[in-house]
């Protein structure tokens, strides 16, 4: 089950951030998701890197070069944290009480969550940089959340 999700700009100021359990979890959720930019940061770094090898050897074997899921960026207590970089170094944080979740139902999710946030960024009326408030957006990323792992049941 999801419990949280946010989007974090690039200059790891929060943009969005929905949590889908009691109230009284909100803080240790927002907490959960400032400390996993951490680990974003740093494997955003350790992709430049990667890059920067393979462009300078193109014989060398790397990973994707375009690759935005991060996966499971690590487990807390009894949530699981997963991240999305977009090209724009926006990070999309993901938080699960599934112990068991398949990257191809976190990737699908992650794919539609970047769909939605892309077309409330498009929306004219949103200042970029400035937190997301629409409405549409918010009920989209609330489908997306009653949605997610239903693909797998069935």
């Amino acid at each position: 089950m999801i419990v949280c999700v946010a989007v974090v700009g690039h200059q790891n100021n929060p943009l969005y951030l929905q949590s889908f359990t009691e109230a009284d979890d909100a803080l240790k959720l927002h907490h959960i998701v400032h400390c996993s930019l951490d680990v974003v940061d740093e494997r955003d770094t350790w992709g430049e890197m990667l890059v920067e090898v393979t462009v300078n050897n193109p014989k060398k074997s790397g990973p994707t070069l375009n690759e935005t899921f991060l996966g499971l960026l690590y487990p807390a207590e009894n949530y699981k944290v997963y991240g999305y970089l977009t090209n724009t170094k926006v990070k999309f944080i993901l938080v699960t009480t599934d112990l068991d979740v398949r990257d191809a139902d976190v990737r699908n999710f992650f794919r539609r969550f970047h769909s939605a946030y892309v077309d409330a960024v498009s929306n004219p009326f949103h200042v970029p940089g400035k937190k997301i408030t629409s409405r549409t957006f918010a009920e989209r990323v609330s489908n997306i959340v009653k949605s997610f792992g239903l693909s797998s049941a069935g």
